[in-house]
């Protein structure tokens, strides 16, 4: 029974069917009538209009937005347990020919105009000293919090009084939405992103992304550099596929629902165990080694995770739209008689 990570569960049966469907057609790379589809099926999404790109991973899909953004002399102000600084290997380095993460600091992964603030007044202007160009949060966050519109439009204020661009990272962007129960926009656009990171993998997707651009001179610059940094697939239907399954229907809330739903029903199971509050699909839960024994001979497994201080251990449980009902209804009766 995993609670690992919604990376790993499977691809969504309407997400297979597209993709055969997909087989009908032999135009390469992006010149595809699906991948023509994209502008105007996120426009319509989103209420406005947009342009959509896709991409294989988050990893590229991050870091090919914030490129548009920041030169490589510049910086990117993230969290200081943000994806791209934790999780991507280097990669905002590499796409962005060098140019530097700046760490803040916030209380479950979130950042504030506060702790924004922080980093930048520190930093001196003039060539002495990398200058931002970019704000950077993820939707929801890697605590697995939630930005409300009102906070995602309060630090937008702030990177436009500062000449700064701001990049969602939304691999988990449906369970948010799913958690807020507003417009996609209201979160988005409306509250002044001006590119965000449409995830799909871990909802169900099998190897797309979508880069979405509210900011119109964005997309053309990531268009060569999607090619250059060797994620310009040639059979590219297949992705833009995936995507368009994913959202034309609905399918990308009605798995978040779900997922969300699973990990609220462990979350009540958990008490005063819970380090974070459950917003999403993962549980943040402290367990000591024993307890985590305990689990696992039982048939469950997820991840180990870095205690809050004074706690004896701790965990993450992640829920997916594949989890079975009965395996969460256990792993929750589980906990609670611990």
């Amino acid at each position: 029974m995993k609670f690992f990570s919604d990376n790993a569960a499977p691809v969504h049966p309407r997400i297979w069917a597209a993709m055969r469907t997909a087989d009908l057609a032999d135009t390469a790379y992006d010149g595809d009538a699906l991948s023509a589809r994209l502008d105007a099926a996120f426009s319509e999404l989103f209420g406005v209009p947009c342009a959509a790109l896709w991409v294989a991973t988050g990893t590229a899909g991050n870091c090919l937005a914030l490129s548009a953004m920041v030169p490589p002399h510049g910086g990117v102000v993230c969290h200081r347990e943000a994806h791209i600084e934790m999780d991507e290997g280097g990669a905002p380095g590499f796409f962005l020919h060098g140019a530097k993460l700046l760490l803040a600091e916030g209380e479950g992964a979130k950042l504030t105009p506060d702790t924004i603030r922080a980093v930048l007044d520190a930093i001196r202007p003039g060539v002495h000293q990398v200058q931002p160009h970019a704000i950077s949060i993820t939707q929801a966050t890697e605590c697995g919090r939630v930005y409300t519109s009102g906070e995602v439009a309060e630090i937008s204020a702030l990177a436009k009084e500062r000449g700064l661009g701001l990049h969602m990272d939304g691999a988990r962007f449906a369970n948010a939405v799913a958690h807020l129960g507003c417009p996609p926009a209201d979160v988005t656009v409306n509250a002044g992103v001006d590119a965000l990171t449409f995830g799909c993998v871990k909802n169900g997707g099998m190897s797309a992304e979508a880069i979405v651009f509210f900011a119109p001179d964005l997309v053309d610059v990531v268009r060569f550099s999607r090619k250059r940094a060797g994620h310009l697939q040639s059979k590219g239907r297949y992705l833009a596929a995936q995507i368009l399954a994913m959202i034309e229907d609905g399918l990308w809330l009605e798995n978040a629902r779900i997922a969300n739903a699973a990990a609220r029903e462990i979350a009540a199971a958990c008490g005063d165990r819970l380090i974070h509050s459950v917003e999403a699909n993962e549980v943040f839960v402290i367990l000591a080694p024993a307890e985590q024994a305990a689990l696992r001979a039982q048939g469950f497994d997820f991840y180990d995770w870095a205690a809050p201080a004074g706690a004896p251990g701790a965990a993450r449980l992640v829920t997916a739209w594949s989890s079975p009902a009965h395996e969460v209804e256990a792993l929750a009766r589980a906990i609670a008689a611990l």
